[in-house]
């Protein structure tokens, strides 16, 4: 630990990596490193490393150079290639690093992590249980395995609100997994819903006979922050929701639900990529649900 700062390697610089760096650094809290595959690419590349200057982050050559010090290894990247991030690093970590987990995988894909750095790095099951923004390294985290207790100072120094989950790898995971079953299928189901209701011509009608059943919920905020959500993050949503449904398999529950939010998801993620749906995303849900409805269309 330098100056009192703790050398942090990030194994994915996308979203969450870069929020935490963002907040790490204008709090003067880590010396920190960052390595993602798509560093050497041109667009995406050169979007990625902006983002690191400005957070005072070196990018690194490669997973190797990245973690050559590091006393903390963050890993934030896709679903399916967490197991792959821990793969990369393995060789190369020094002094037994903690590892942090922070990807929305299902706990048994956790264990397969944990058991592959085994020796190498005391490993922690992390769950982000907020949005990254606006708090950043500041978002309420859960944290789960035999060396959460060890770690949890040390990222209350770091400014980073974590509580722990228990002393079992994959329980942080279970319970960001198991509650994804509501939060993502909310979502998918507001799509469905207010969807057909725009092209009912019936949706300020929908919205207020909601309140009879759910008092407590403003759904003129909750319909577009939902639809928000899908168009910018849909992929990534897909991708945890098919980790969700692998672990309701895990604990002997059929993902008939889960399955169907996948495919929503997936769909809103693929309309929310053109222009037409990412320019009115600040505005109402009418306008919202019209060039979603538009771009539905276009795709069939």
């Amino acid at each position: 630990m330098a100056n009192g700062k703790p050398r942090i390697a990030f194994i994915g610089f996308g979203e969450a990596g870069q929020a935490i760096a963002a907040g790490l650094h204008d709090a003067s809290a880590a010396q920190m490193t960052a390595r993602d595959i798509l560093f050497p690419q041109s667009a995406t590349g050169d979007k990625l490393r902006r983002a690191a200057d400005a957070s005072g982050v070196r990018c690194a050559v490669s997973a190797a150079d990245a973690v050559r010090q590091a006393e903390f290894v963050v890993s934030a990247v896709t679903a399916a290639s967490s197991v792959e991030a821990a793969e990369s690093v393995k060789a190369h970590l020094h002094g037994k690093p903690f590892f942090l987990d922070i990807n929305s995988v299902s706990p048994g894909r956790k264990h397969d992590s944990a058991k592959l750095l085994d020796g190498a790095a005391r490993y922690i099951d992390v769950a982000v249980l907020a949005p990254i923004y606006p708090a950043r390294h500041q978002t309420p985290l859960l944290i789960a395995g035999p060396d959460s207790q060890a770690v949890a100072p040390t990222l209350a120094g770091l400014g980073m609100r974590a509580s722990i989950a228990g002393a079992e790898i994959g329980a942080a995971a279970a319970i960001k997994m198991v509650r994804s079953v509501m939060i993502k299928g909310i979502e998918a189901l507001t799509l469905e819903c207010f969807l057909a209701a725009a092209r009912a011509g019936v949706i300020d009608e929908v919205a207020a006979s909601m309140r009879n059943n759910y008092p407590g919920l403003d759904w003129a905020k909750i319909a577009p922050y939902n639809l928000e959500r899908m168009a910018v993050h849909g992929e990534r949503r897909a991708a945890e929701m098919e980790e969700v449904a692998e672990t309701l398999r895990e604990l002997g529950v059929e993902p008939l639900m889960t399955n169907a939010t996948v495919k929503r998801q997936r769909e809103m993620g693929e309309i929310g990529q053109q222009q037409t749906v990412r320019s009115v995303l600040d505005k109402d849900r009418a306008a919202i649900l019209g060039a979603i409805s538009a771009g539905a269309r276009d795709r069939h």
